[in-house]
């Protein structure tokens, strides 16, 4: 059967987050020709019985479907699991730790009726309080790289313009890419340069999805009308390791390396602009240490 709407959720140890999403997720749906597929990515908890009790005993599960996978298989994996099990013109795919405010699935859909050009189209992420969360990127390069091992605000202001989150803003707009805690992805866009790679575990699968996503011709927007709740952490350890200034799993920088050494971007090694602005910087910084010297040789001279 062909549905106007196919959202897929992955579950990974988070059943009663996951219920929560689909209590707020499955009233928007029901007006749609919309079917929810959830893949428990190998839990070995008690997540698919309290996921599937919870289905056969709601009212409004009927909409939802469980599919248990033979394996961890990470983000993309799971993700390409629930997005093979079904046709649809339009997938959504939606974190666990995520709470869908009213009208958000409606805004995004008539975002990409009005926006034939946009192939992914986000929502705008927010804490539960409202306050909104940075959620559209410029693509990662070698020098935003740099900003982020300095993590200094000197360093942040000088290179602005290579510092990959975007401002948030309260009008549509097109980005690099988006997150992929909650996106729409026309099935068109699958068709035409395939499934997300799955050769990523978990972090950068989103970029370089939306990456050869643009390469096609589509465009990533972002609906700042559309309203969703991202809870953080919930799905992933990432945001509450780099908080505790603890070291990222293994998969984070396997995934970087593969990002960066795909050819995704290679080509900001010999960009002319990214090598001139490197230029510059190491004048800066040389000019900075030269003086440095000069004040301390200065001061020996004198004592």
């Amino acid at each position: 059967m062909n549905y106007q709407l196919a959202v897929v959720i992955i579950n990974y140890k988070t059943p009663q987050m996951l219920i929560d999403c689909l209590k707020s997720l499955l009233p928007e749906l029901d007006k749609l020709n919309a079917k929810v597929v959830v893949v428990d990515n190998l839990s070995l908890d008690n997540s698919v019985q309290l996921i599937q009790q919870w289905i056969d005993e709601s009212t409004i599960g009927k909409l939802v479907e469980l599919r248990v996978s033979p394996a961890n298989s990470g983000f993309s994996g799971g993700n390409n699991m629930g997005i093979s099990a079904l046709e649809a013109k339009y997938y959504l795919l939606l974190n666990s730790d995520t709470l869908v405010r009213k009208g958000a699935i409606s805004t995004l859909l008539n975002a990409a009726i009005n926006n034939e050009e946009a192939g992914l189209i986000s929502p705008r992420l927010e804490w539960p309080d409202a306050i909104p969360q940075e959620s559209c990127f410029r693509f990662h390069t070698p020098i935003s790289q740099l900003i982020g091992s300095a993590n200094t605000g000197f360093i942040t202001k000088v290179l602005q313009k290579y510092s990959v989150p975007f401002a948030v803003s309260e009008q549509p707009a097109y980005y690099d890419w988006t997150s992929f805690a909650c996106v729409l992805i026309r099935a068109e866009v699958f068709k035409q340069i395939g499934l997300m790679d799955d050769g990523y575990f978990m972090y950068f699968e989103d970029v370089a999805f939306a990456y050869h996503a643009q390469q096609a011709g589509w465009k990533v927007l972002n609906i700042p009308d559309a309203h969703v709740v991202h809870l953080r952490g919930g799905s992933s350890p990432l945001k509450s390791q780099v908080k505790l200034g603890k070291r990222l799993p293994r998969y984070f920088y396997e995934s970087r390396t593969r990002f960066f050494l795909s050819g995704v971007r290679a080509f900001w090694f010999i960009d002319g602009e990214f090598i001139l602005d490197l230029g510059l910087w190491s004048f800066f910084i040389a000019c900075f240490i030269f003086i440095i010297i000069s004040v301390k040789y200065s001061s020996l001279s004198k004592t």
